[in-house]
């Protein structure tokens, strides 16, 4: 029997803030990247349900300046549209902290797949979440969110609206305050995305944080810069009265597409939660709610009511994991392999680097086979740009093993595996030299605080094998001397370190390879000759 299901999510892992759009019978997507490298990933399917990542919206380092960026901050909540032929992607770029500096930008491309172009600055565009909108007459729309100047109260946010120049990419006219808050006492209104139909333009916007209490909402109007209703039936999308640990939470910031056969579907953001009575402290309220994996991009059918309003075509009213298949041809796409043996002299796409590699640290070619990671002074727990290349932790049952070849040349290197939520919260396993004594170390760094767990002396071979095994709760690191014996280095680490409930960040968890030597200059090298995940 041919199963007639999907399973949400349909990107598992750090995936947040999806955007759709589609190109006759093609369909693109892209997500948040925040500072991870190459940023802005770029997805394509033909069916809604097979994705295969076919580029990224930023991938060259004098493409974009992340200024040493935090780990939350950086490329927030991209929109892609398509329009006579150039693809484009409005994002969002913060620094200097999260109510600071907001700089949106543009970029086009022929091919999603890329090259993409340089950015294109919006001057006066403030807030964040832009999003773009073509009209009927030709005209370009951008909508942001921004903050009310007078603030009537906590998270009291709006939405603009102002028309821009196609050629320069620059506001022309006045501005339109579309969706003010405060009539509908919403908090920390964002995500705005603008569509058109039956004579309408509506607005979709997300609201209430992006907690617990995520949410999508409407309003709709007869002119695009006029006065907008809001929908009697806000908010459309949210499981905020569900408990936090229920199957699926955190729903929210949402992007709607119709389909070739005239179906409509929504990509949103939810979490899949665990509970875990950790004593590592938590956002406040939040109780033993956590999440390593992230915000990831589910999907759901969605119906326009016989009022004209927006609202979920499933029988819950809720996302749920298990959906119907579109109305569409399936059509399968390649597998990311999870395994990679660096045989290629470029990085597959599933890895990252904390901000670009401005200054290389990384080979692919100088030892062919293997990865090559310079020991760069700059440490994993400083915001800053360390020798690391990770992937996504993906799955909440999971293990990453590689093959290390590392010989530390005095007691300030150390090389190895990390899990990081970021340069606050992270675990460390690495083999360094103490006392002319080969160990290998387990550290963690929690609240900024670095410290050691634990050093155990091992034999001072060139080659070893480490691995990271993870559960819903817990993280255990392993060692060996050959790949089929593994030794326990330290297990029940606790899982909620990486939690986004902990760090209060808007990222997930990476595993990844990492060298360094600890603010010393060094020629030292570490070569990773494969890294496997499994699941």
């Amino acid at each position: 029997m041919i199963k007639q299901t999907f399973r949400n999510p349909l990107l598992s892992g750090f995936y947040p803030d999806p955007s759709i759009c589609r190109v006759g019978e093609d369909y693109y997507m892209v997500t948040s990247s925040f500072v991870y490298y190459p940023g802005l990933p770029v997805f394509h399917s033909r069916d809604l349900i097979h994705w295969e990542q076919i580029g990224h919206g930023i991938e060259r380092p004098d493409q974009f300046d992340y200024k040493n960026c935090e780990t939350s901050l950086g490329l927030w909540a991209p929109t892609i549209r398509y329009h006579e032929g150039t693809f484009y992607i409005i994002n969002t770029f913060v620094s200097e902290g999260r109510e600071a500096r907001r700089d949106n930008y543009i970029i086009t491309a022929k091919d999603p797949a890329g090259p993409w172009s340089d950015p294109v600055f919006v001057e006066h565009a403030d807030g964040i979440d832009s999003s773009l909108f073509f009209d009927d007459d030709g005209s370009m729309w951008y909508a942001g969110n921004y903050i009310c100047p007078e603030a009537l109260y906590e998270g009291h946010h709006g939405i603009y609206l102002c028309e821009l120049d196609p050629g320069t990419f620059q506001f022309k006219g006045e501005r339109h305050i579309i969706w003010d808050g405060s009539k509908s006492r919403s908090k920390w209104i964002e995500a705005p995305h603008i569509y058109k139909k039956d004579g309408y333009y509506y607005l979709m916007v997300a609201e209430g944080g992006t907690f617990i209490n995520h949410s999508v909402m409407m309003a709709r109007c007869t002119a695009i810069d006029g006065t907008y209703e809001i929908c009697p039936r806000n908010p459309i999308v949210s499981h905020r009265h569900l408990s936090p640990l229920s199957d699926i939470s955190v729903t929210g910031h949402a992007d709607i597409v119709e389909t070739q056969n005239g179906e409509w579907w929504m990509v949103l953001l939810a979490v899949r939660p665990y509970q875990n009575d950790s004593s590592i402290s938590t956002t406040e309220n939040c109780g033993h709610f956590h999440y390593n994996l992230g915000r990831e991009t589910f999907m759901a059918p969605v119906i326009w009511d016989e009022d004209g309003w927006l609202r979920l075509a499933n029988e819950t009213g809720l996302i749920n994991r298990e959906e119907r298949l579109p109305n569409l041809p399936t059509s399968y796409v390649p597998l990311a392999d999870p395994n990679d043996d660096f045989e290629s002299d470029t990085l597959a796409m599933i890895w990252n680097t904390i901000h670009p590699p401005v200054t290389p640290f990384y080979s692919l070619t100088e030892r062919k086979g293997f990865l090559r990671l310079t020991l760069c002074p700059d440490r994993i727990s400083e915001i800053t740009t360390p020798a690391f290349v990770g992937r996504r932790q993906q799955h909440k049952l999971c293990q990453a093993k590689t093959a290390m070849e590392f010989t530390p040349a005095s007691h300030m290197e150390e090389a190895g595996l990390v899990l990081i939520q970021d340069d606050r919260f992270n675990y460390i396993f690495t083999k360094a030299i103490k006392n002319g004594q080969t160990i290998l170390r387990v550290a963690k760094t929690e609240s900024g605080t670095y410290s050691i767990l634990r050093e155990l002396p091992v034999e001072p071979a060139e080659r070893i094998y480490l691995s990271a095994q993870c559960n819903e709760t817990t993280y255990s690191f392993y060692y060996g001397y050959s790949e089929r014996e593994m030794i326990c280095a330290m297990d029940g680490l606790d899982a909620a370190l990486l939690s986004s409930t902990v760090n209060g960040g808007f990222t997930g968890a990476y595993i990844g390879m990492y060298a360094t030597s600890n603010g010393n200059t060094s020629e030292n090298h570490a070569d990773f000759d494969w890294f496997h995940y499994f699941y």
